[in-house]
């Protein structure tokens, strides 16, 4: 997963990490030539008293070594921006992706886990990366080299590569293998943390309402410690790592010591070789520290990877095929033909064999118990997920056979919780159309019974709008959240239970302002009260899933025992006429 990750995603930086591998074999090449112009120091200049010779290999040295360290800074430099850019490219194909998801693929995944895996993860395979570009690259190089020019130094004192080398990659080898778990289960822990967190800053006035503060911290914190227990696991292996390597590189110091002294002795090595040996052996060492250290990240960034790719591999429900022509949709038609849907692997349906319609100028409203099925049916209108059994038609078209851009384009949704963003009253209302002027602004904020209070404030449209919207009341963001679907002046208006946090007043008010501006459009509207929804041209009743009455409300009051149950729970039988 992770090759194949880091292969599609490094192929629009194929020049540069070229110029990287150049840069790191020359800087690498001079790394080992260091050694050897040392013993040349030591055994021809030192050894002999030759001065000239000192300063002339010692200038060379120098050149070598300011040439090192340019191609080391260049080729750090260049690989940094590589990994940085990968990283910005995969993050925002993950966020792409995500956007693309239907409600089934979210509530699939989950937005802490979403979260986590578009940062988080996305960092650990950045950093792979610009470990892989900074030091992986040269590992290879310095250890095949550093080998080759200790064999030219010496064969017989070679051999100690032979002892300490397989000891050495099998005991990081045993160590990376049980690592490798870990790291999955660690950000399966951050999953967990992040949901419980994000459960918590949500839900803040729910917990303090039923006082949950101690029983939501002993959560967090069991959650918590069961982070703490994996990362202090994943660390003890990792901490025993350095002081093993470190261990088998000074004993085979100490060795190649004893055995080139004795050599040395016997007037079989000069001191020179035996010095540039130490420096290759320690050269060679180091280079298979780093790939160690490379494959101590390789189980992480793995996990990482994988869960990254289940992301991007998966397929939304709703068909998102570019090659379809696109369509306006003008008219504002909707025919819902024998409807049901069903979660994937559930029992029963969500709702089943519903049929309704829309007509521009006319309002068709949705009433029922909890749970029947009500948002459902809208979502299927708004394509938030495609039906199971029947068809939803907009203007005659089958919305499975249509863009969903096209078919987003003509709806304007105000959904049952209101959601604001970040940014000024301004920037939320032109969500619905980016080129809307002031005075339209003010005119949507007009219609929704918004104007007064954006009016009051300091700086009106300009005014901040916290995250979630969560400086402004319940009743205001459903203000909000209509207004802005006035300024779209879509064909189709689907309001999602949205007028129950208003007064009958506001109510009644928005209602009457918001006729002219849908008197060519289509409107349907979901909804608990029944003084909201009393007038519409029809209604459409569903109880358990499945649509048993359709009509006005006084037909409905006569031939619907659901309807007349709902309508009485509400109003007196005189007001019910």
């Amino acid at each position: 997963m992770l090759i194949a990750l880091l292969r599609h995603h490094l192929r629009p930086y194929r020049v540069p990490v070229l110029v990287v591998c150049l840069f790191q074999l020359v800087q690498t090449l001079a790394t080992l030539y260091l050694p050897g112009l040392n013993a040349d120091i030591i055994d021809e200049g030192v050894a002999k008293g030759d001065v000239g010779r000192i300063w002339q290999v010692g200038g060379l040295m120098l050149g070598v070594t300011v040439l090192q360290v340019v191609c080391n800074v260049v080729a750090v430099f260049i690989g940094s921006r590589v990994a940085m850019a990968v990283g910005r490219d995969l993050r925002a194909e993950v966020f792409g992706t995500v956007q693309s998801f239907g409600s089934r693929e979210m509530a699939s995944f989950g937005p802490p886990t979403l979260i986590t895996r578009n940062t988080n993860d996305v960092q650990q395979v950045q950093l792979l990366l610009f470990m892989g570009l900074t030091m992986m690259v040269a590992a290879p190089i310095t250890g095949i080299g550093g080998l080759v020019m200790a064999l030219r130094e010496d064969v017989q004192l070679s051999a100690v590569f032979l002892i300490v080398l397989p000891v050495l990659v099998i005991s990081l080898g045993l160590i990376i293998a049980r690592m490798r778990p870990l790291f999955r289960l660690m950000q399966e822990r951050i999953d967990t943390l992040n949901q419980i967190m994000r459960e918590q800053i949500t839900g803040v006035r729910v917990v303090r309402a039923f006082v949950r503060e101690d029983q939501e911290a002993a959560r967090f914190a069991h959650a918590n410690e069961l982070n703490r227990q994996v990362a202090v696991g994943a660390g003890r292996l990792m901490s025993t790592f350095f002081p093993l390597l470190m261990g088998i590189m000074n004993l085979s110091v100490v060795l190649a010591l004893w055995w080139g002294a004795s050599r040395i002795g016997a007037g079989e090595l000069q001191i020179g070789q035996l010095t540039a040996f130490q420096q290759y052996l320690i050269q060679t060492l180091m280079a298979v520290m780093m790939a160690t250290f490379m494959f101590m990240l390789w189980p992480r960034s793995e996990v990482s990877a994988e869960r990254l790719t289940e992301v991007l591999r998966t397929e939304p429900a709703i068909d998102l095929d570019p090659e379809v022509p696109s369509v306006e949709l003008s008219q504002g038609r909707v025919d819902v033909e024998g409807a049901s849907f069903a979660y994937p692997g559930a029992e029963n349906a969500v709702i089943e064999d519903v049929s309704l319609v829309a007509r521009p100028g006319e309002t068709t409203a949705i009433v029922g118990s909890t749970g029947s099925g009500k948002t459902t049916v809208l979502g299927l209108v708004a394509r938030l997920f495609d039906v199971t059994g029947g068809q939803v038609l907009i203007d005659g078209l089958d919305v499975r056979d249509v863009r969903p851009a096209d078919v987003w384009r003509a709806i304007g949704l105000v959904p049952q919780k209101a959601l604001l963003f970040t940014g000024s009253i301004a920037d939320n209302l032109r969500f619905g159309r980016a080129e809307a002027t002031d005075d339209e602004l003010w005119d949507a904020l007009r219609i929704a019974q918004a104007e007064d209070f954006v009016r009051a404030m300091p700086d009106g449209l300009e005014s901040p709008v916290s995250q979630g919207g969560s400086n402004f009341s319940g009743g205001q963001r459903q203000r909000l959240a209509i207004a802005r679907a006035i300024v779209k002046r879509p064909r189709i208006y689907l309001f999602d239970d949205s007028f129950s946090a208003l007064d009958y007043a506001t109510d009644a008010a928005l209602r009457a302002a918001l006729k002219p501006v849908t008197a060519d459009a289509a409107v349907v509207i979901v909804a608990q009260r029944i003084s909201t929804i009393r007038q519409a041209d029809r209604i459409v009743v569903l109880d358990e899933g499945r649509a048993v009455g359709t009509g006005t409300h006084e037909e409905l009051m006569e031939t619907c025992e659901v309807y007349r149950e709902i309508v009485l729970s509400q109003l007196s039988p005189e007001e019910a006429r």
